[in-house]
């Protein structure tokens, strides 16, 4: 066999924006942040990191684009049926991105950071306009647009990523130590607090021992769409 036939096979897909991301979001589910580098990611797609410099120039834009990659997936709602109304197409954005932060442990702190730091790049417009249309669709008048899609917002960006928290916390526990003997620890230690200073938390500690995460979460989006729907009735 002569060197020239042991050479490695040449990628038969070219390299393009749309595959340094997809292996970036594969790397961060894997390896978390830390572990996304560009020498790692040239190892995975085959190549050498100055050609991902081409297409990339940084991490701070690999970390966004994979957090926009991600959120696109989430917040793209497709029609089930004709009758389906705002407050449905609210609930499945809602739970697409409940479910992407499930998913991929990085991406709730992404989200802080793209939200806080760069409002103007690709992550936070998507979300907003996603949500925005719904809000414009239930008939709230125009100058109330901007709060009540706010409040939808850091509703489910907040919950979402306190529930993703908590399962990382929960993870960091061990292997030995599941969901529901967690949940018993909390309630069980509620419980046992004092009653004159802590009535209520008292009150709601076999609640909290019993909850499900997903339908608490969606409880709370019909709160926030009810007080909407009440400011601003359809039709008004």
């Amino acid at each position: 066999m002569t060197p020239r036939s042991r050479r490695p096979e040449r990628r038969q897909e070219p390299l393009s924006r749309e595959r340094i991301v997809g292996a970036a979001v594969e790397l961060l589910d894997t390896v978390g942040e830390r572990g996304l580098t560009f020498r790692a990611l040239a190892e995975r797609l085959a190549t050498g990191p100055g050609a991902i410099y081409w297409h990339i120039t940084g991490k701070a834009e690999l970390l966004t684009a994979a957090t926009d990659a991600v959120v696109a997936t989430a917040v793209t709602v497709e029609p089930t049926g004709s009758t389906d109304s705002p407050q449905d197409a609210i609930r499945a954005v809602a739970l697409g991105l409940f479910d992407a932060t499930e998913t991929h442990p990085w991406l709730a702190t992404q989200l802080a950071t793209q939200l806080s730091r760069t409002p103007w790049g690709s992550v936070t417009p998507r979300i907003f306009e996603s949500l925005g249309r719904q809000v414009r669709a239930l008939g709230v008048p125009e100058d109330s647009w901007f709060t009540a899609s706010s409040a939808l917002m850091h509703y489910i960006l907040g919950a979402s990523g306190q529930n993703a928290a908590n399962t990382a916390g929960a993870d960091a526990l061990g292997p030995d130590v599941d969901r529901a003997e967690f949940l018993d620890t909390v309630s069980t230690a509620w419980e046992g607090l004092d009653p004159d200073d802590y009535p209520f938390t008292r009150a709601v500690a076999d609640q909290a021992r019993d909850h499900d995460d997903r339908e608490q979460f969606l409880a709370g989006i019909a709160l926030v769409l009810a007080g909407i729907t009440a400011l601003h009735p359809p039709g008004r």
